[in-house]
């Protein structure tokens, strides 16, 4: 008799197979103890799973409780999984008969001869497989949250509650991950963002998924856009401004009409003709690359933009700054010809790494996706393209991931996902290739043989949208960024009014020198000062007493609580210059 297979329990295939498993039983444990509740789908995501439910009972927190303690009881029935296969006409009359519409829908989608079951215990659900061995295997899990959702993603459909939950194959790992859960609630961008001062979203008096960036989020987004221009500058690339608005006819030939329409605002009327907001730069880089002509002796053209676009998201889907409706795209379109894609790509997977290390993340995840079955442009252009994104990576020493099949219609790309401090990964650094739109556009330059020759283009964003990498950096640094990015770098407390005026004249001095002050003159004890502005986190308090103006210093603090010492103004002016210049 053989010896049974080693299951690999760290595995990603093992844990997405242990987190649909826990799915299916949650579902049960639902029906079981909400009778009517009605099954739509409960697929595992990154570190958990979910299953959405139409029920007329509303579940509350104290119902998550009751369905963990069913699930557990489940579990614990050591029940098999089972597959099994139906014909789709004998399956639509099964599920029709138990009154579950979704399923019936999701069949005749489907549109298949035969579909698969899953059946463990008394509990069977449509499904395409992959689960564990059987209940025994779910052990450490913990149900987190209920939330909105509507059926297939379409607010015009039916209005679900969506249970999500996690599953780990051990105890510590389940542990530390709920640790990391309370640690993300600390640091969630959506509260943090209003009490510091940095943006507010004002959904009933201006509209949802819009941003007011406040005094001090304006200061770190200026911050990091001057980096970006100063690093840009040195790389060749051309700076633009394109207007919001472009008449209808634009979008209709670069096919976001066609494709795209439905992510786009509705269109507006002006002097007889139809106006949209942008929801892409693309077309209006073409459109400035296309002023005038060019030889192939001139590329690659690097042309960069700040910017702003329009995209409707749905009600449900709109995230703090992490998904709006109107965002602004740290945006660049490089023009070139098919031997230069290597080396442009060489060159933006450069900028990259040095950006994303600039603002403290060093651990990525890389994608490379490459052609799918429907694809404009010729076969030997998208050879030469994947080739070029292939040899990118290696000369980069990059470890990456192949996507087969799975590159956007229009070409191959590279995609980066950034890791935070608690271990989340974030999509926000892509370089892609694209050969429809300079052929929609009719976008060339003349070759050394004198003809016109189809120019190759290169799509690149360093950080994706701007909103929503501010969002992951608040996260990552929990709103205390470092003295370079800070919006205010120092705080100077007086301990009574007779410090006032050396304490204006301390902030005037470092602010003339360039540097980010506020003071605190109010007329409270100091104890409440330094608690007050260690919550505002600036990386600097700067304390000044009578003895602080008899020797002419400040006591400074670190925003750590740590005793930087009483320094003189200069000093402290050199302290600062070192850590911002070295942008620490």
């Amino acid at each position: 008799m053989s010896a049974p297979a080693v299951v690999n329990t760290k595995s990603e295939e093992y844990l997405n197979n242990l987190r649909h498993s826990t799915a299916h039983v949650m579902a049960q444990a639902v029906q079981e103890l909400f009778p009517g509740t009605k099954l739509t789908i409960g697929p595992p995501i990154e570190d958990g799973f979910y299953y959405d439910f139409d029920s007329s009972h509303r579940f509350v927190p104290d119902d998550l409780e009751k369905i963990e303690k069913r699930m557990r009881q489940i579990a614990e029935g050591n029940h098999p999984f089972k597959m099994s296969a139906h014909s789709s006409e004998e399956a639509r009359e099964f599920w029709g008969k138990r009154g579950e519409k979704y399923k019936v829908e999701l069949i005749d989608d489907f549109n298949q001869p035969t579909v698969t079951y899953c059946s463990h215990d008394t509990f069977v659900d449509l499904c395409r497989g992959g689960h564990v061995e059987s209940t025994k295997d779910i052990r450490h899990f913990k149900l987190l949250r209920v939330a909105g959702a509507y059926w297939r993603g379409d607010e015009k459909r039916e209005q679900l509650q969506r249970i999500y939950g996690t599953a780990w194959s051990r105890k510590d790992e389940l542990a530390a991950y709920l640790v990391r859960l309370e640690e993300a609630k600390k640091r969630d961008h959506r509260e943090l963002g209003p009490k510091l001062g940095l943006f507010t979203i004002l959904p009933d008096t201006i509209g949802p998924g819009l941003i007011f960036w406040l005094a001090k989020g304006a200061t770190v987004r200026r911050i990091v856009e001057e980096y970006l221009r100063e690093l840009l500058q040195k790389n060749g690339y051309q700076f633009v401004v394109t207007p919001h608005i472009a008449r209808a006819d634009l979008w209709k030939t670069s096919g976001h009409w066609d494709f795209y329409r439905e992510n786009m605002f509705s269109p507006m009327k002006i002097d007889d003709q139809e106006y949209l907001l942008k929801p892409m730069n693309c077309p209006g880089h073409i459109q400035i690359y296309k002023h005038e002509l060019h030889s192939y002796r001139e590329l690659p053209i690097r042309i960069t933009e700040m910017g702003t676009v329009y995209r409707y998201e749905r009600s449900g889907v709109m995230h703090g700054l992490l998904r709006v409706r109107g965002f602004t795209q740290d945006d660049a379109h490089i023009f070139c010809r098919p031997d230069q894609i290597e080396s442009e790509v060489t060159n933006v997977l450069d900028l990259t790494l040095a950006v994303l290390k600039t603002f403290g993340f060093t651990e990525y995840a890389v994608r490379l996706s490459t052609r799918p079955e429907k694809y404009v442009g010729t076969l030997e252009n998208w050879e030469k393209a994947e080739t070029a994104l292939k040899r990118a990576l290696e000369a980069k020493q990059l470890a990456y991931e192949v996507d087969p099949g799975e590159g956007v219609f229009y070409g191959p790309k590279i995609d980066l996902k950034i890791r935070d401090c608690l271990g989340r990964t974030w999509q926000c650094s892509t370089v892609q290739v694209d050969f429809n739109l300079p052929e929609r556009f009719d976008v060339g330059y003349r070759g050394d043989d004198g003809k016109e020759q189809r120019a190759i283009m290169v799509h690149r964003a360093l950080l994706g949208s701007v909103e929503r990498f501010l969002g992951i950096l608040i996260e990552h640094y929990a709103g205390a960024f470092p003295v370079w990015l800070a919006p205010v770098q120092v705080k100077i407390l007086t301990i009574t009014q007779e410090q006032d005026a050396y304490a204006r004249n301390a902030a005037e001095s470092l602010r003339a020198l360039g540097f980010r002050v506020e003071t605190d003159l109010r007329n409270e004890k100091i104890g409440l000062k330094i608690r007050e502005g260690t919550l505002q986190k600036a990386p600097y308090l700067a304390v000044v007493g009578k003895q602080e103006v008899d020797a002419g210093t400040l006591a400074v603090r670190r925003r750590s609580g740590e005793d930087a010492g009483k320094l003189t103004l200069n000093a402290f002016a050199d302290l600062l210059q070192k850590e911002t210049a070295g942008r620490i």
